[in-house]
């Protein structure tokens, strides 16, 4: 089966997830959006649970639920004991989906626990890809080698940590710290950042008037930045494809991502118009596919467009250390905007504005040092 027609099942150990992010990273609540990203590069995912104790995850429980994830609710704690009922539970479903669902061939297994090698290793011995997911300090040594492919939630893009990843354990085989049932605690922090939307959630934004308004699923296309989207799709598929990214492929991927999208919303009458306008743009490259109509589509290569984009991030922090002292990542994409509104990180490919800074920082262009007592990255002009 082609690669972009896998069927996905995704299985979430969530307690170990969440409280692995909260711990690790500072993330809280737990946000699904780059999971559900990711995931939609790769195929279509069909199944979608989360195990856990919901008991303890009152505010985890609304948002999971508003991005269609079924919750299967599992008590940690019968009497005076604590059962490991949700790890078996998941097992037992993720084999029987494997003998009775066919069609599904892909699993994505959601956990840093290595009590889950053995399911691992009998879902490949199915013939089934196996892809897990985890946080980097909290998943166990033993896990990655299982998979087929194995996605660190620290990595992937459009996460906004608050708080430094912690280390990676050393020692292997042995389970995470994180398996408390307490409920998460939100970690301080001077000036979090504030992370983007994922395009998977734009559906499920509260309506003006507060939370308690009515949702719709209005798609509000002027507002959005269909380069944007279309460009970190692609950048995406180009990171795990095993070939070229033809049109077709990308426009399913965007589609995964965001199931309103519709390039009329935006004034073009095809998705190939639309791509020939980004090709103007210098956004995308595009060249004939094997197949008349379906062009294979890349990231151009422009070393000109990277270095504005890059001298425009270096000018800011030149300006801001000059005017009160090295600037924070939080608030900085912000002051970029004030320059050039309609910047964004995701038309040069990059998953978020943490990425698009890294990457200034590798090519020597500015300094970049995570400070404690701020709780946030801090930059500095280089000499």
């Amino acid at each position: 089966m082609a690669h972009e027609d896998e069927r996905i099942a995704l299985l979430l150990d969530y307690e170990n997830l969440a409280i692995g992010a909260r711990d690790g990273l500072g993330v809280v609540p737990f946000d699904f959006g780059p999971v559900a990203d990711a995931l939609a590069e790769r195929g279509r995912v069909v199944v979608r649970r989360a195990y856990a104790d919901w008991s303890a995850f009152d505010e985890d429980r609304r948002l999971m639920a508003r991005a269609q994830v079924e919750l299967i609710e599992i008590p940690q704690r019968i009497g005076g004991s604590r059962k490991n009922a949700a790890d078996i539970k998941l097992a037992v479903d993720a084999i029987e989906l494997a003998y009775e669902r066919e069609f599904v061939t892909t699993f994505a297994i959601a956990t840093g626990d290595s009590d889950f090698t053995p399911l691992m290793h009998k879902l490949r011995e199915l013939d089934k890809r196996v892809i897990g997911i985890g946080v980097q300090s909290s998943t166990s040594a033993l896990l990655p080698p299982a998979c087929d492919e194995f996605l660190f939630y620290d990595r992937l893009p459009g996460l906004e940590p608050t708080r430094e990843p912690a280390p990676p354990r050393r020692r292997r085989g042995t389970r995470p710290p994180a398996t408390s049932t307490a409920p998460p605690v939100p970690v301080p922090a001077a000036a979090p950042v504030e992370p983007e939307p994922a395009p998977f959630d734009v559906m499920f934004r509260a309506a003006p008037g507060g939370p308690d308004a009515e949702e719709t699923a209005t798609t509000g296309a002027e507002e959005r930045d269909v380069a944007g989207l279309v460009v970190s799709t692609l950048a995406g598929l180009s990171r795990q494809a095993d070939g070229p990214v033809l049109a077709s492929r990308l426009k399913r991927a965007v589609l995964r991502k965001d199931p309103t999208f519709d390039e009329a919303d935006h004034g073009f009458r095809g998705f190939g118009e639309l791509l020939r306008h980004l090709e103007g743009q210098g956004a995308v490259a595009l060249t004939a596919g094997s197949a008349q109509g379906d062009p294979e589509v890349g990231v151009p290569d422009d070393p000109d467009a990277d270095q504005d984009a890059f001298s425009l991030l270096v000018d800011v922090v030149r300006e801001l250390t000059a005017a009160g002292g090295p600037p924070q990542l939080s608030g900085l994409k912000d002051q970029l905007r004030k320059r050039v509104p309609e910047f964004t990180e995701k038309r040069y490919g990059f998953g978020s504005f943490l990425s698009f800074a890294k990457a200034a920082r590798a090519r020597e262009l500015v300094g970049m040092a995570w400070q404690d007592e701020t709780g946030d990255y801090v930059l500095s002009p280089r000499p």
